[in-house]
C-alpha cells in the first residue's frame, strides 16, 4: 500500500475547514443544516479548491 503524500496530509485540516464553512454557508442560505455530501456544498468546495489549490499545495510543500 502506498503511503499518503505528506503535503496532502498537511492540507487536510484546511480542506476540512473549507468543507465546514461551505456547509455552514449553505445551511444559512437554506435555513437548515446541510450535509457535506450535499451536491451544492461539494460543488462549492471543488470551486474553492480549484481556485486556491496551487497556493495551498505550494504552502504545504514548503519546508517546515
Amino acid at each position: 500500500m502506498n503511503s499518503p503524500d505528506s503535503a496532502l496530509l498537511r492540507q487536510r485540516p484546511l480542506i476540512q475547514k473549507i468543507i465546514e464553512d461551505e456547509m455552514w454557508l449553505e445551511g444559512e442560505r437554506r435555513g437548515c443544516p446541510v450535509a457535506a455530501q450535499d451536491p451544492i456544498v461539494r460543488e462549492r468546495v471543488c470551486l474553492v479548491i480549484l481556485r486556491i489549490g496551487g497556493a495551498l499545495r505550494a504552502a504545504a510543500e514548503r519546508p517546515a
